[in-house]
């Protein structure tokens, strides 16, 4: 048998990944679950209430304040320890601690009728937001509105969800529901067996990933089944319950129907310029040009329901309220009740069902642009990360030639739906979980500016797409900035010149296939300049 010592240090060092199966529950089960997870909301919100005023209470003392500005800009170490010291009796003093936080989910679980396993997590998860205002950026813990259905998790395989084996499948129990899972595909059906794997001889597996880690310094997949989560979701107006099953080690590779490996890793180098709606990449088999997160019907057909159905929920909300408004039709303040509808209540389902669909359509369409750029090459260059930047208000008020105040706004609604942020951190993981490379190139790397045949950066303008070198070749900018990432120096950390000048003609050439590829299948790519008639 193992040394517990040395399982627990695999189990710190080894990867975890999630399996994600739905459950075969009939649905006055799934509904009794459901109102579970409905408790664990409201118990949950009773503890971010009470959290919220301890917080709040702890930073409107000027001490804390004051204190917490010495630490950010001391650089003197100890005198930091001495701060922090103080900071810490200040916030045990107000109750602002993780043992606080656990020993209130106490009380507020029994009067919920929540296990303790269950309360327990829901007070791990509130405590980490506690933290990110505590020690990150954050400002304030939120509570979650009714209709927000809490996954139910319990950290330990044998508590909470317990997972038993009968006749060859895996079986769990839930409050005394017994309960089993759909496998739907080929890699569910391996994960699954996986896991059988594993549960069937526990000890040798264990013995064996110790004895790898000590022999040779890494970590193999035992298929260990970790925890399981019960996550509700309500689709197209039914409950339907889910089952993530966390797995030690790497997930299983994908094969499709001919059995040839579904997602092959690439090898060498690609350049991507992601923007705000499309991604532009250049690699040493292919370039490409195309819009984010572009997945069953298109975003502006999407963004036309919705608003159609937020026009048409205001008329119905003003018709059965009209008591909350003014004759000017503006909202009256103060508390107000609201009534709703049937019709309301119908399209309020509909438009959350039409936010479901986008939601998963854009988490698909990013792992899809992500393996395919992955089966390019290993190593991925590409700028950092600033959407977040992008998507605020501009500070500055500027004016028109009539006098007319300009609008702040920047990138807010492409970043809700594209999502570029999302696709980068997945392209992220992508390669540094498959053994590639992700490098970021440094600030003054200026992709955008720069023009190899001149050899020098000529700023431009947003609006110039189709770019002018300066020996007079048309370029697309987002093309020719994913070209110039390609051509990354990773030693000295600049623009490889000499590559610049090999490498052009053979991917420009490629370029223009692209351009009239594009034009010839009438494919509309936001903001890249390429008019089609």
């Amino acid at each position: 048998m193992a040394d517990k010592n040395a399982i627990k240090q695999y189990h710190k060092l080894s990867d975890r990944h999630i399996l994600v199966v739905e459950t075969d529950m009939s649905y006055p089960d799934v509904l009794k679950v459901a109102a579970y997870s409905d408790q664990i909301r409201r118990a949950g919100n009773e503890l971010v209430r009470l959290m919220r005023k301890n917080y709040g209470q702890l930073i409107r003392t000027k001490r804390y304040r004051k204190l917490l500005k010495l630490y950010r800009h001391t650089k003197d170490d100890r005198q930091r320890r001495d701060y922090a010291k103080q900071l810490n009796d200040m916030q045990k003093a107000h109750h602002v601690t993780f043992e606080f936080c656990r020993k209130a989910m106490i009380h507020i679980r029994t009067k919920y009728g929540i296990d303790s396993v269950f309360g327990l997590t829901k007070a791990e998860d509130v405590w980490r937001g506690i933290e990110t205002c505590l020690y990150d950026s954050g400002k304030s813990i939120h509570f979650s509105k009714y209709g927000d259905l809490p996954c139910i998790r319990a950290k330990q395989i044998n508590r909470g969800i317990p997972l038993s084996v009968e006749d060859g499948r895996l079986k769990f129990k839930f409050r005394g529901i017994g309960f089993g899972i759909k496998v739907t595909d080929r890699f569910q059906n391996d994960e699954v067996n996986a896991v059988l794997a594993y549960l069937a001889e526990p000890e040798a597996a264990d013995q064996k990933a110790v004895d790898t880690l000590s022999a040779y310094g890494y970590c193999i997949d035992t298929c260990r089944p970790c925890y399981a989560t019960l996550v509700p979701k309500l689709i197209r107006g039914k409950y339907r319950i889910y089952l993530h099953l966390t797995i030690e080690g790497k997930a299983l590779p994908k094969y499709d129907k001919s059995g040839n490996q579904r997602h092959r890793l690439g090898k060498g180098i690609v350049g991507a310029d992601i923007g705000t709606q499309t991604v532009a990449y250049t690699s040493q088999t292919e370039v490409g040009l195309k819009n984010l997160s572009e997945r069953g019907n298109s975003i502006v057909k999407s963004e036309r329901l919705e608003r159609l159905y937020y026009r048409s929920m205001d008329r119905s909300r003003r018709a059965t309220n009209p008591n909350n408004y003014n004759s000017d039709g503006t909202m009256k303040k103060g508390p107000k009740k609201w009534k709703y509808s049937r019709h309301y209540k119908r399209l309020r389902s509909r438009h959350r069902e039409l936010c479901r669909i986008g939601a998963v359509n854009r988490q698909l369409a990013i792992n899809e642009d992500a393996n395919h750029i992955r089966s390019l090459g290993h190593v991925l260059v590409t700028e950092p990360k600033n959407f977040s930047k992008l998507a605020r208000k501009s500070k500055v008020t500027t004016t028109d030639s009539k006098g007319r105040i300009n609008r702040k706004k920047r990138f807010g609604r492409s970043i809700k739906n594209r999502c570029p942020g999302g696709f980068q951190a997945a392209l992220e993981k992508k390669f540094t979980n498959t053994g590639g490379m992700y490098k970021e190139v440094p600030m003054d790397y200026r992709a955008s500016q720069y023009d190899h045949t001149a050899d020098g950066y000529i700023k431009k303008k947003l609006s110039d797409r189709m770019y002018h070198l300066h020996d007079g070749t048309i370029v697309q900018r987002d093309w020719y900035s994913s070209f110039l990432l390609y051509c990354y120096d990773s030693r000295l950390q600049c623009i490889d010149k000499v590559k610049c000048k090999e490498e052009f003609d053979k991917q420009y050439s490629r370029e223009k296939a692209l351009i009239a590829w594009i034009k010839a299948n009438k494919i509309s790519v936001l903001n890249s300049g390429i008019r089609i008639d």
